[in-house]
């Protein structure tokens, strides 16, 4: 079998290393003699695949120990009616930064709730830059402040962690957890869904600090509380077991491949090396302004798009899969994402300067 080069957004590209593991423990996990997705969430072979799935990306990410880390269901999109009924705690009011389709998205779950101040917007950069900490229009009686640190559609990515005083500082990192190091001790809260770079769709990611737990609104479903989901060990439901367990597998494998810190060191190479050829092309061309440029989600368009249809066709006959841009900005976008290889990466380039070259 040969494996294709994956460029999708999400369900995107897991390390083969751990398809193969979880290939090799599908029927028979450990001597078992059953699938860990058939195994009791409450055993102890599965309490201690998911407390270690938990240490593992504690020690990935050196989560501060008031902290808790969350593995729940819904995606990041019920995230953003949970933060909203978590975390007002008695005020009415939040501050959210507007910088492309999931900002708004959280910006209009968040409006069923409660007053949403816009700090900012990129509205009129079209989308393609980030706002200056300067242009940020804070409030002082906000209960919290949202943004999202990198749009997986425009791939715009802050490159700065907004100040925001005492004010507790939300993130959506769906599309960049675990690209790069990040201080954790700078949020409130940060969530990630699950299907870019952790494991499959099904599981959300929810770092929150300890004193942030407890006063939900009133009439919030037991399980959107994260107090309910803290006490009870993530498990307060059947939780997305096989998913968590998937997780788990790719922090073992990214601690094989040095961590963190490494892992950003080769994703740095592969986006340098992506819009290097970008802006030297003169076929193709990236709007997004230089120092907003995301290192996972790199959206192109051709000089003339009337070829969309034939590169997208000849690129997935060459084994690159997945490089349409989303459906509301068109054009292309390669997702490079911890688990696309560098190799992938070169293998597109080479690819993208071919079909210039053929239809220049």
């Amino acid at each position: 079998m040969t494996r294709a080069f994956n460029f999708c957004a999400g369900p995107a590209a897991l390390p083969t290393t751990v398809l193969e593991r979880a290939q090799q423990e599908m029927a028979d996990w450990h001597g078992k003699g059953l699938s860990i997705m058939e195994m009791s969430h409450r055993s102890k072979e599965f309490v201690s695949v998911a407390e270690k799935a938990e240490q593992d990306l504690r020690d990935l990410m050196q989560i501060p120990g008031n902290y808790k880390v969350l593995f729940m269901q819904g995606g990041a999109s019920s995230q953003f009616a949970m933060i909203p009924m978590n975390l007002l705690r008695g005020k009415s009011k939040a501050d959210y930064i507007n910088t492309g389709q999931w900002s708004k998205k959280a910006i209009a779950e968040a409006k069923r709730y409660c007053d949403v101040n816009i700090a900012a917007t990129a509205e009129g950069s079209g989308f393609c830059s980030a706002p200056a900490q300067n242009e940020l229009n804070l409030s002082a009686d906000a209960a919290y402040v949202h943004y999202c640190p990198n749009e997986t559609i425009g791939g715009v990515k802050f490159d700065y962690i907004p100040e925001t005083g005492d004010v507790p500082l939300v993130a959506d990192f769906s599309s960049s957890i675990l690209s790069e190091e990040v201080d954790v001790s700078k949020f409130g809260m940060i969530y990630a869904g699950a299907q870019k770079n952790i494991g499959p769709a099904g599981l959300c990611v929810v770092i929150i600090r300890e004193d942030l737990l407890g006063e939900a609104i009133d009439g919030t479903p037991t399980m959107f509380s994260y107090k309910v989901a803290a006490d009870n060990a993530s498990m307060y439901n059947t939780p997305p077991s096989y998913s968590w367990y998937l997780a788990g597998l790719v922090f073992e494998w990214l601690k094989e491949q040095g961590g963190v810190a490494a892992m950003a060191e080769i994703n740095q190479r592969k986006a340098k090396k992506l819009y290097d050829y970008i802006d030297g092309s003169g076929f193709y061309a990236n709007p997004v302004a230089k120092n907003n440029r995301s290192i996972m989600n790199v959206p192109f368009t051709l000089k003339d798009d009337a070829l969309d249809k034939t590169f997208l066709a000849e690129s997935e006959a060459a084994g690159l899969l997945n490089l349409a841009g989303h459906r509301s900005v068109g054009g292309m976008r390669a997702s490079i994402y911890n688990a696309v290889p560098e190799a992938g990466v070169d293998a597109l380039i080479e690819f993208m300067a071919e079909f210039a070259e053929k239809n220049s």
